[in-house]
C-alpha cells in the first residue's frame, strides 16, 4: 500500500467524522430537512469515497471515521449534556447512516465504457 492511497484513507477518515459531528448537530436543529441534510452529506460523502479511491475501501474509510464521531457523540458527559436526544430525528439519523454507508460500501463498480458485449478469450 503506498503512501498516497494512505493518506487519501486518513482524509476520508476525518471527512467522514467531520460529516457525522455536522450531521448529528443539523438533525436535531432542523428536524425535516436537518435530518435529510445529514443524511445526504453523509452518503455524498460515502459515495465520493468509494468513487474517488475506485475500491470499497473508500466507503469504509468515511463511514469509520463517521461512526467514530457519531459513537463518541452518543455518550453522555458528567454533567448530563449530551448531542442526541431519544427521539424520532436521533433514530433516524444513526440508523440511517448505518444503513446508507452498507449500501455505498456494498455497490458494484459501474462497467467499463466501451467494451464489446462478447466474453474475453472468446
Amino acid at each position: 500500500m503506498r503512501v498516497g492511497r494512505l493518506a487519501a484513507y486518513a482524509g476520508l477518515f476525518v471527512l467522514g467524522a467531520v460529516v457525522g459531528t455536522a450531521g448529528a448537530l443539523v438533525q436535531g436543529g432542523f428536524f425535516p430537512a436537518g435530518l435529510l441534510l445529514g443524511l445526504v452529506g453523509a452518503a455524498g460523502a460515502f459515495y465520493g469515497g468509494a468513487r474517488a479511491i475506485g475500491t470499497r475501501a473508500g466507503a469504509v474509510a468515511p463511514a469509520a471515521g463517521w461512526l467514530v464521531a457519531v459513537m463518541l457523540l452518543t455518550a453522555t458527559r458528567p454533567e448530563g449534556d449530551f448531542v442526541f436526544a431519544a427521539g424520532l430525528g436521533s433514530y433516524g439519523f444513526l440508523l440511517g447512516g448505518m444503513a446508507v454507508a452498507v449500501m455505498c460500501a456494498t455497490l458494484g463498480r459501474p462497467s467499463q465504457p466501451g467494451g464489446s458485449a462478447a466474453r474475453l478469450g472468446k
